[in-house]
């Protein structure tokens, strides 16, 4: 689930890293939770007030070379800290702010205009992570990193070979946002309460995502049996309208306001969530395929374990035939941008 709008006013940088898991049962005491964000635009100022009113971290910092932007959001934000969990809130236009993060979340891209593909945004993204990840690996060397700039499945790729980190810790925020924007509507539909619902999307976080009708639940119950008396069952026609929605979400939002950033602050969040606490909740992050269904060297969005330790290998989900075929068609189109752009 990238961000639909970069959230940068011009070149930034982002890093990020193990980190030891906090116990948040017995209290939010960890000394070892400095979240990073790169670009201090809708989606980026939004991750970090999100972060700030969950909880989630101890420190957020805000890196945008537009100063006056970041230190205007950094005030806003430390006007609110009485209401929120204790934290520190700073940024500036120096990438040291950065300087030992244990996540770096990077938003800082072209943004995102009405009518366009996350695709179009490839080649000014790209050029923009070669010339910010580099100093994210200076100033933050044992981060995660957590990419939300689109196209985001070639951006964590990109970013993988950029920096060398390790696959396990260069992270895509994926179809996490998609995932609920799909059961959303299955919930609506159904008339149940969307946390009862567990289906994914997967592959691109873009025109070639895949839903996986198959494994799809509400209540333990196979989405594709579903006939509770009171409550619609899914037709053809249902299922189609909404995929379609699905995939034209981002785009409604972005011609009405201009951008996304509420859902994908919240998204963003709870993948922090999962990492910071070593929570290892199930998440259609989106990461490097290793001979995964016969992908090689790849990222796009499957449903994985996301913990301390970053990302674990896909799950062994369960796919028919075309939901397969689909997934090395969204594979195929990753993989096709990757190369376009000499990588």
């Amino acid at each position: 689930m990238a961000s639909e709008n970069g959230g940068l006013a011009g070149e930034v940088l982002a890093g990020a890293g193990e980190v030891s898991a906090p116990n948040r049962n017995g209290g939010r005491n960890s000394t070892r939770r400095k979240v990073g964000i790169i670009g201090a635009g809708s989606v980026g100022a939004t991750i970090a007030y999100a972060a700030m009113i969950r909880g989630v971290a101890r420190h957020i910092s805000l890196f945008d070379i537009a100063k006056s932007k970041v230190d205007a959001e950094v005030l806003d934000l430390n006007h609110g800290l009485l209401f929120a969990p204790q934290a520190m809130v700073d940024g500036s236009d120096d990438v040291e702010v950065l300087r030992d993060c244990d996540v770096v979340v990077m938003t800082a891209g072209a943004k995102q205009k009405p009518g366009e593909t996350r695709m179009d945004l490839a080649a000014a993204n790209a050029n923009l992570c070669k010339k910010i990840l580099p100093d994210v690996v200076r100033v933050a060397p044992d981060a995660m990193l957590l990419l939300v700039t689109n196209p985001v499945d070639v951006i964590t790729d990109l970013a993988i070979k950029i920096t060398g980190f390790e696959w396990n810790r260069v992270i895509g925020s994926g179809t996490v946002l998609d995932s609920s924007r799909f059961r959303y509507l299955v919930a609506k539909h159904c008339g149940v309460a969307v946390q009862n619902v567990h289906a994914y999307i997967a592959g691109e976080h873009g025109d070639t995502e895949i839903p996986l009708w198959s494994s799809a639940t509400i209540g333990s119950i196979p989405l594709n049996q579903w006939a509770v008396q009171g409550h619609g069952r899914l037709a053809a026609k249902d299922k189609d309208e909404i995929v379609r929605n699905v995939k034209e979400a981002a785009y409604q939002v972005i011609q009405g306001k201009g951008a996304t950033n509420y859902a994908v602050g919240l998204a963003v969040t709870n993948i922090l969530e999962s990492i910071l606490y070593d929570e290892s909740r199930v998440l259609a992050v989106s990461g490097r395929l290793q001979g995964f269904r016969g992908m090689e060297d790849v990222c796009l969005s499957v449903p994985r374990i996301v913990s301390c330790r970053g990302i674990e290998p896909p799950l062994p989900i369960p796919m028919t035939v075309d939901e397969e075929t689909g997934l090395q068609a969204s594979a195929e189109r990753i993989r096709s941008v990757v190369h376009e752009l000499g990588f």
